[in-house]
């Protein structure tokens, strides 16, 4: 499963980081991929649920404003 997260409030590569390292802390996370540019989230894994998604982002500091499955 993949699913594409908008973040606000990302700003630099250290912003990017902090959401990577969030999100791989949840256990169905395999892998992620911020960008900065499109200020998006990549998350791939198993049995993504979106209210942990957006916990995990918040508590790093920032907001999801959307999230698509991909």
């Amino acid at each position: 499963m993949q699913k594409t997260l908008t973040i606000e409030g990302m700003s630099c590569g250290h912003c990017t980081n902090a959401v990577e390292k969030s999100l791989m802390n949840l256990e169905e996370v395999t892998k992620v991929r911020a960008d900065l540019a499109s200020k998006t989230a990549e998350v791939e894994g198993y049995e993504l649920k979106d209210e942990n998604l957006t916990k995990a982002v918040e508590e790093a500091g920032y907001e999801v404003v959307d999230i698509k499955t991909v």
